[in-house]
């Protein structure tokens, strides 16, 4: 357990020191070049990966947070009553990695609107998402009570790797396609997306070796 722990753990400050760290240091829509294929990119998402919404504007928003919390919960039940049980580490680290990326993502939406002085809000009236200019900086009095950017369940997910692998037109004489820009990969993801993603493909090539245990 303890392991399983410190994996988690080590996730959570890996994925919001890259999180905090560019976001106190980028402007929003800002991006840095690592490789041509590689860029940090700033961007912050109200909705769930790729920007899906399970329901639009500012109540949308506050559901969304609610359900990453139930999410969270169940995954932590789940885990607990299959470590109690010495499941097989095909099971548990898999787990134990969508449940890190999951309070990661979680983090953000309920804790930065506290956290931060600036960041994207929706307005409450026309249900608008509305962006922020400048570099954000740490409420300083956070700690104490002090007013940050939003209300808690308020803030949105901060993402910042972007990868456009492929980056191309597509030539005109191609039927239907032709004249169109074509990118590979282009969402912008953080840290935790890409640790879910992972515990989920481990699950899939692991299935084989875990289809038979009895998980409940």
């Amino acid at each position: 357990m303890k392991k399983i722990v410190l994996i988690i753990c080590s996730i959570l400050l890996i994925d919001q020191f890259l999180k905090i760290y560019i976001k106190t240091h980028l402007e929003l829509g800002g991006r840095v070049s690592i490789f041509s294929f590689f860029w940090i990119f700033l961007v912050e998402n109200p909705g769930m990966a790729y920007g899906f919404f399970l329901a639009p504007g500012y109540y949308g928003k506050i559901f969304l947070s609610i359900s990453r919390f139930l999410l969270i919960f169940f995954i932590s039940i789940f885990l607990y009553k299959n470590m109690k049980k010495k499941s097989s580490n095909f099971l548990i680290f898999p787990t134990s990695l969508i449940l890190s990326g999951a309070i990661g993502n979680f983090l953000d939406s309920a804790l930065y609107g506290l956290l931060f002085d600036t960041g994207t809000i929706c307005h409450k009236t026309s249900h608008k998402w509305i962006p922020y200019s400048g570099i954000s900086k740490i409420n300083s009095s956070f700690f104490y009570g002090g007013k940050g950017y939003a209300s808690f369940m308020e803030g949105c997910v901060v993402d910042v790797f972007y990868f456009p692998i492929i980056d191309t037109n597509i030539p005109n004489w191609i039927p239907f396609f032709g004249g169109y820009n074509f990118q590979f990969f282009k969402p912008v993801f953080n840290f935790s997306d890409f640790v879910i993603f992972f515990g989920f493909v481990l699950l899939l090539i692991f299935n084989n070796k875990i289809r038979n245990i009895k998980i409940f």
